[in-house]
C-alpha cells in the first residue's frame, strides 16, 4: 500500500525476500528477521528523491506487510500476516496477542514517524490461519482492521456479527492492548468468501468494506468460497449474485448493526476480480472500485446509461478490461465542501473588482448553510437553506471563504470547509489583430498584440500564451508580434491567453477565428422552401473571408455571418452573399441560391348539431380552403382521424361535455394551418347487447359488441354452456369474433355478464344469452 500525508511525503508497505534490501541507517529494522521473507516499510519525501527511513518488518519466519495508515500523533500503524513465532518486532506483553495464536496471524505494529524505533506489534488471530488487509483510523485516533480468518474469531462488545463468517472487523484500542469491539461479516464459510480490497472508517464511525469473491484459481489454497448467500440489505444496488461477483458492506458505529449490503458484478462469465491496482472509499463513505471485468466475455458487466464505455472493448472476443465503479452510501453525515466560479467557470477563484462569485457546496447533504466569505460583509454568515449562493467582493484582496454545512440529524451535525478568493484590481486588457503576409497565396500571419496593461505593471516577455488553434504547440510571449504559417487552409479558432497572474483578469483568454485560404469561395446554405412567414437560416461554409455581405432579394441585407431573415409575403427569391478577403489572391467572390416561399392554406369548418341532440354523433363539415389536401381532425377526446378527403365526418362523443376540437388543413407544400373550436356534446349513460349474430356474415353482425353511450369502463365475459369462458375484453370498440383459442363455435345459446361504470360515475351490471348462429 501506498499513502500520502499532509505534506505529500510518501509511505508504503511492501514485502521483501531479499537479504540486502537497501535499508537505511538509523532504521528500527536494518536486517532481515531471519525468514525467507520479511515486510518492509519505507517513507520518502514528496519529490522521491531521498529516503527518510527503509526498514525491513518481521522475525524468524515469512512475514507481510500489507498496510499502513497514519495516527493522529504522526506515528505510523502498520498491518499484515506473519507465521513468526520469536522475534517479531516490538512484540511485547499487555497486548492483544503477546505471542502467535498458531500458524499464520495477522499483526499490527506502531512505528515512530522517523522509523527510528517500533512502539509496539501485537499478533492478531486465531489457531487457524488469520491476515490483516485494512488499517484505518476513525477521528478520534482509533485504530480500525478488517481481514480474513480460518478460526473461532472473537466476538467482543458487537450487536452485529455473522457466527462462522470467515471475515472479520475489529477496532482496537491505539495502544493496541485490547479489542473496542470485534466482529465478523459474511456467510458461514471454511475458507474466505470474499477477498477484500477497499476498507474505511467514515466521519460518523461507520465502517466499509468492499471485497471480490469466486474461484479464479483451481491451485489456489487461499480462494474464497464464492459470495452466495451474503448479508444483503433492502436498499442493495444489486440483491442476487452468481457467486463470483463483488460485495460492499457497510457496518454501523461500534458494530451495532449492518447498515448496507450489495452486490455488483456481471452475471456468469468469469470472475468479476481484482488482480492489483487500488480502490478507495473517501472520507464521505464513497467507493471508487476498479474492477478486472469481462474477462472471458460471454456475459455483461453491468455499465450505467451515459457512462463514457458502456462496453469490453478490450476485444471481439471477450478480453478482460478495466471496469470502475463509484457508489456514494450516504452514511458519513453532513460533509461540506464548497466550489467557486466565475461565469459558470468553476475555479478556486481569482479575478477583478467589483468580483461577483458563485459558491456552490458540491456534496449538498445539509439543511443549513452558514457562509463567511471573509470581506466584512453583513449579515455575517450569510445562512441558506440551499446549497449555492453568490457574493460580490468590492474591494482588493485575498479573502478566505468559510462554509459550515450542518444538518443537526446527522452524527456529527455540522462539517466545516474553507477556500480562497482573490480580488484584484490591476487589468489587463486583451487584443490582437492577425496581419496576411506576401505572397497572397502563402498562409504565413504576423500576428499584433494590441493588449493594454496598467502603467505600473508592464507586460513582461513570459506574459501570453498564443495558440493557433491548428495544433502546433502554443508559444509564450511578451506584447511584441509573432509569426505563424499554417500547414493547410481551413478556420482555425486563436487565442490570445492572459499568463501573468499579477493581473486580476489572468488567466483571461480572448479567441478570434481565423479563415485562411489562397483563395476566397463564397458558398452557403439553407432550406429551399418554407411557408409564410418564413424565417430562414442561412449557413455560411465559405473558404476564407472577413467581410460578408448578405442580399436576401426581397430588399433586405445583413453583414452577420451566419444570419435569418424573415420573409413576410410568398414568392420565389434569389439569395445573393459576397464574401471579401483582403489576404486572398481573388479579394472576393459571389455565391446566389434560390428559395421558394409558400402561402398557407385557411383551416375551417363547421359542425351540427347545434345546440346537441341527446346520443347523437357530431357532423364535421370540412370548409378549408380549396389549395388544403390533408387533414387531420382531432376531436378533443383523444381520438383523431387523418385523411385527404374534404368530405363530412361523423364523431361520437362518450360523455357531456365541451370539447376543443381542432381541424389542421395542410398544403402540397407542406404549409399548414389550424382551427380549434369548443364543440358541445350531450350524451345520457345507456348499455346493452345484441341477442344474436352471425360471425360468418361478414357485416356489422359478424361481430357482437357492446353497445352503449358514455362508457368509460367495462367487463363483457361470454361463457358457453358448459362454464367455459370463451372471451372477454375491458374494451368496447373490441368485440366477439365467435371463436375460441382460433376454433369458430358451434351454434349454440351463449351467456354473458357485464359490468359497466359510466362517465358520471354510475354503475349497472347486465346478464343475458347470445345466440350464435352459423
Amino acid at each position: 500500500e501506498v499513502i500520502l500525508d499532509g505534506a505529500g511525503n510518501i509511505y508504503v508497505a511492501s514485502c521483501t525476500r531479499s537479504i540486502n534490501f537497501p535499508s537505511t541507517a538509523g532504521a528500527f529494522q536494518t536486517t532481515s528477521g531471519g525468514g525467507s521473507q520479511d515486510g518492509v516499510v519505507m517513507k520518502f519525501d514528496p519529490n522521491v528523491t531521498n529516503a527518510s527511513f527503509i526498514s525491513y518488518l518481521g522475525g524468524n519466519n515469512e512475514d507481510a506487510a500489507y498496510v499502513l495508515s497514519l495516527a493522529p500523533n504522526g506515528n505510523i500503524y502498520v498491518a499484515g500476516g506473519t507465521s513468526s513465532t520469536g522475534n517479531f518486532p516490538g512484540n511485547t506483553a499487555g497486548t492483544i496477542g503477546p505471542a502467535n495464536h498458531g500458524g499464520i496471524d495477522g499483526f499490527v505494529s506502531i512505528i515512530t514517524n522517523n522509523g527510528s524505533s517500533i512502539v509496539e506489534s501485537t499478533y492478531i488471530g486465531t489457531s487457524g490461519t488469520d491476515q490483516v488487509f485494512g488499517l484505518k483510523f476513525d477521528k478520534f485516533g482509533f485504530p480500525y482492521i478488517t481481514g480474513q480468518t480460518r478460526g473461532a474469531w472473537p466476538i467482543i462488545n458487537a450487536a452485529y456479527s455473522n457466527g462462522g463468517a470467515p471475515q472479520f472487523i475489529a477496532k482496537l484500542l491505539p495502544d493496541l492492548s485490547a479489542y473496542a469491539y470485534s466482529t465478523t461479516f459474511g456467510r458461514s464459510a471454511s475458507t474466505p468468501n470474499i477477498s477484500i480490497t477497499a476498507f474505511l472508517v467514515d466521519n460518523c464511525e461507520n465502517v466499509y468494506v468492499s471485497g471480490w469473491g469466486g474461484d479464479i484459481s483451481q491451485n489456489n489454497p487461499y480462494q474464497s468460497s464464492g459470495t452466495s448467500a451474503m448479508p444483503i440489505t433492502s436498499d442493495a444496488v444489486q440483491s442476487t449474485t452468481d457467486g463470483a461477483d463483488f460485495y460492499f458492506f457497510v457496518l454501523k458505529k461500534n458494530a451495532g448493526s449492518q447498515l448496507f449490503g450489495s452486490y455488483y458484478g456481471q452475471s456468469g462469465g468469469f470472475t468479476d476480480h481484482v488482480d492489483g491496482g487500488t480502490s478507495r472509499f473517501d472520507q464521505q463513505g464513497v467507493i471508487y472500485q476498479a474492477v478486472c471485468a469481462n474477462c472471458a466475455g460471454g456475459a455483461t458487466f453491468p455499465t450505467t446509461p451515459g457512462s463514457w464505455s458502456p462496453n469490453n472493448g478490450a476485444s471481439a472476443s471477450g478480453g478482460c478490461n478495466l471496469a470502475m465503479i463509484k457508489i456514494s452510501f450516504d452514511f458519513a453525515g453532513v460533509d461540506a465542501a464548497p466550489l467557486s466560479s466565475i461565469n459558470g467557470v468553476r475555479r478556486d477563484t481569482a479575478g477583478c473588482v467589483p468580483l461577483t462569485v458563485d459558491f456552490i457546496d458540491t456534496v449538498a447533504n445539509g439543511i443549513k448553510y452558514y457562509w463567511y466569505f471573509g470581506d466584512g460583509s453583513l449579515p455575517n454568515p450569510s445562512i441558506t437553506s440551499v446549497p449555492n449562493i453568490s457574493h460580490t467582493f468590492n474591494l482588493p484582496g485575498i479573502y478566505q471563504v468559510m462554509l459550515i454545512a450542518e444538518d443537526s440529524t446527522t452524527c456529527n451535525i455540522r462539517d466545516t470547509a474553507y477556500l480562497h478568493i482573490k480580488a484584484g484590481n490591476l487589468q489587463a486588457l486583451l487584443d490582437f489583430n492577425p496581419v496576411k503576409l506576401l505572397p497572397c497565396d502563402s498562409l504565413k500571419f504576423r500576428f499584433d498584440n494590441l493588449s493594454t496593461a496598467p502603467p505600473i505593471r508592464p507586460f513582461t516577455n513570459t506574459s501570453f500564451i498564443w495558440d493557433f488553434g491548428d495544433g502546433s504547440p502554443a508559444i509564450i510571449a511578451g506584447s511584441a508580434p509573432v509569426f505563424h504559417s499554417y500547414t493547410s487552409p481551413g478556420s482555425y479558432n486563436v487565442k490570445l491567453i492572459l499568463k501573468d497572474t499579477a493581473y486580476c483578469n489572468a488567466p483571461d483568454t480572448l479567441t478570434k477565428p481565423l479563415s485562411i485560404a489562397p483563395l476566397v469561395v463564397a458558398q452557403f446554405t439553407t432550406p429551399p422552401a418554407g411557408c409564410v412567414p418564413y424565417t430562414a437560416v442561412f449557413k455560411n461554409t465559405s473558404v476564407a473571408g472577413q467581410t460578408f455581405l448578405w442580399n436576401f432579394g426581397d430588399g433586405g441585407t445583413s453583414n452577420a455571418t451566419n444570419p435569418t431573415h424573415t420573409y413576410n409575403a410568398p414568392g420565389g427569391y434569389t439569395i445573393t452573399l459576397i464574401v471579401i478577403d483582403p489576404n486572398t489572391c481573388n479579394i472576393s467572390d459571389t455565391a446566389t441560391l434560390s428559395i421558394n416561399v409558400f402561402t398557407n392554406p385557411v383551416a375551417d369548418y363547421s359542425y351540427a348539431p347545434v345546440p346537441p341532440v341527446e346520443n347523437t354523433p357530431i357532423t364535421f363539415t370540412n370548409l378549408s380552403s380549396p389549395d388544403a389536401i390533408n387533414f387531420k381532425w382531432l376531436f378533443g377526446d383523444g381520438d383523431s382521424l387523418s385523411t385527404a378527403s374534404r368530405s363530412t365526418v361523423a364523431h361520437q362523443y362518450n360523455k357531456t361535455g365541451t370539447f376543443n376540437a381542432c381541424l389542421v388543413a395542410i398544403n402540397a407544400a407542406g404549409c399548414a394551418d389550424t382551427l380549434c373550436q369548443p364543440v358541445l356534446t350531450l350524451v345520457a349513460a345507456l348499455v346493452d347487447v345484441p341477442n344474436a349474430f352471425t360471425p360468418q356474415s361478414g357485416d356489422v353482425n359478424s361481430k357482437i359488441f357492446v353497445r352503449g353511450f358514455g362508457i368509460v369502463k367495462m367487463r363483457f365475459i361470454i361463457w358457453n354452456r358448459w362454464g367455459q369462458k370463451v372471451f372477454e375484453t375491458n374494451d368496447r370498440l373490441i368485440g366477439w369474433d365467435g371463436k375460441f383459442k382460433g376454433v369458430l363455435q358451434p351454434m349454440d345459446v351463449y351467456a354473458y355478464t357485464l359490468d359497466v361504470e359510466f362517465f358520471d360515475g354510475a354503475k349497472t351490471t347486465k346478464k343475458g344469452d347470445i345466440t350464435l348462429i352459423r
